[in-house]
Formats: structure tokens, sequence, C-alpha cells
């Protein structure tokens, strides 16, 4: 468990990461981290959510299109 402290940066609000939440998440400086509602509270990931939902839809496709994605292949 992190303990994060909540600083005014300007006209908005940030917190510092440890390095080793930072080491946890497979995040460096420059990444970009997205906070999504769970039933748990807050969750803070480095995988677009959206992207993911993209990714899934595209799987399907690709599953169902199988013979037709090989053939274009060639």
């Amino acid at each position: 468990m992190f303990s994060l402290k909540v600083t005014q940066i300007g006209n908005s609000y940030g917190v510092v990461l440890p390095k080793e939440l930072m080491s946890l998440l497979h995040i460096e400086k420059g990444d970009t981290i997205y906070a999504t509602e769970s039933p748990e509270g807050v969750r803070l990931t480095p995988f677009d959510p959206a992207f993911e939902e993209q990714m899934k839809a595209a799987r399907e496709i690709m599953k169902i299109r199988r013979n037709v994605l090989h053939e274009l292949a060639k």
C-alpha cells in the first residue's frame, strides 16, 4: 500500500508517485496513466481502457473473418 499526498501545482492539484509504485505500474517519466472507476474505488493503470475495448472488438472480427484475413495476407 502506498500513501500519496495531494499537493497544489499552480491552479491544479497533483500527487508524487514513489519510484516503487512507478516500477509496479511499469511506467517512466512522461508516460500516460489512466484513472478509472471500479467497485473498489479508483484504479490507476498504464493501459488505455478505450484501446482495450477496440482490441477486443478487433480480436472478435479476426476470429470470425480468419479465412478472409489469411487470403489478404498473401
